[in-house]
């Protein structure tokens, strides 16, 4: 028994055993107990979510499952350490870690309602301005979340005992210029894609074609863009070399000018001949959402008589111009069918000369 309080009343650190063992406990009962009601009001909140539907319980709940183990252990511990007599040094820095602590926590904070806001926003919006908000929205919260991490680092250097911020970003400065010069490349990036957001040459689920490349927008990122192709795959695009390239943005079209040619035979009388475009144009007239322009007598070719016809497509969908150009392929072959006009194809004829019945007769 002796011995038990002996081992109790020894001092380690200037503190008793019973005094560690106490503070443990307070610590171990901290921890647990707030990981515990933190599952619970989670779990609670999340219930009520599904109940109202508004999202703001919802907010609640993500802020709350949000919480970091290690900021709620380094709490624990500072609470528990108060009963202790520690060394001055160790006080000092059991503060600042809480301090740190805290301020990480909030930004993870300030990182979830960003996410939030951004979900929240998405979802009232509808589907023709969705990629155009969506893409200025995510650039926002893109500034928003560097911000916040550069606000929530310079805090966290400036409580860490013994370092001056003021020297800290001084020396920054100077090795900033020698970090910009070796990731050009990637702050070339980075700009482009800044540019691209405030400039909108195109924005996410935009049909665009970049030389012999085309899809539809996917993600504007930092570094690169990503393009669904129409055979599924996707391409990624350096933003520093997909400002330099000649893009064609297919979804800010509002009409499609279209331009076809048909060649009939040589074979084909003159008063045939000059009824073909006023055939061609009846044909496009009669179909829906078109604008006529012009049809005419283009030239000769080796095999054919070519006639060019151009109308527009009020409509910047591909699917309606393919249907349109299909119906009007289909009512010329039935017209000139009815007229009896033949479609030219690549022919050639061969004249051979005639042999010879004049001139000497060969000696018998």
């Amino acid at each position: 028994m002796e011995i038990d309080m002996q081992i109790f009343n020894a001092s380690l650190w200037g503190n008793s055993v019973d005094r560690w063992l106490t503070s443990l406990i307070i610590i171990f009962t901290l921890l647990i107990g707030l990981r515990l009601l933190e599952a619970i009001t989670a779990r609670r909140y999340s219930k009520m979510d599904k109940t109202t539907q508004d999202g703001f319980y919802g907010l609640i709940a993500k802020l709350i499952k949000r919480t970091s183990t290690l900021v709620i252990a380094i709490a624990s511990i500072h609470v528990g350490t108060q009963i202790l007599k520690l060394p001055e040094t160790a006080d000092v820095w059991i503060s600042a870690t809480v301090v740190i602590a805290l301020i990480i926590q909030i930004a993870l904070w300030g990182d979830e309602l960003i996410d939030f806001a951004l979900q929240h926003y998405q979802a009232k919006l509808n589907f023709a301005d969705q990629g155009e908000r969506m893409t200025t929205l995510r650039a926002l919260a893109f500034l928003g979340r560097l911000v916040l991490i550069i606000v929530a680092a310079l805090l966290a250097l400036d409580n860490i005992p013994g370092v001056k911020i003021t020297t800290l970003v001084a020396s920054l400065g100077i090795g900033g210029i020698a970090v910009a010069v070796a990731m050009q490349n990637i702050l070339a990036d980075l700009f482009a894609s800044l540019s691209i957001v405030m400039d909108k040459p195109f924005v996410i689920g935009d049909f665009i074609v970049v030389d012999t490349y085309f899809g539809t927008v996917e993600h504007i990122g930092l570094k690169t863009t990503r393009v669904r192709s129409l055979s599924g795959e996707q391409m990624i695009f350096s933003n520093s070399d997909l400002l330099k390239s000649r893009i064609r943005n297919y979804k800010s079209m509002s009409e499609r000018r279209v331009v076809f040619t048909v060649g009939v035979v040589y074979q084909i009388s003159h008063e045939k001949l000059r009824r073909i475009p006023a055939m061609i144009r009846a044909i496009i007239e009669e179909s829906d959402k078109v604008r006529f322009d012009r049809a005419h007598f283009q030239g000769f070719s080796d095999s054919a008589l070519i006639f060019e016809a151009v109308y527009y497509v009020l409509a910047a969908d591909y699917n309606a111009y393919m249907d349109i150009q299909q119906h009007i392929n289909f009512a010329i072959f039935k017209t000139f069918e009815n007229e009896n006009i033949s479609f030219a194809y690549p022919t050639r004829t061969v004249h051979f000369p005639e042999p010879c019945t004049s001139g000497p007769k060969p000696a018998s």
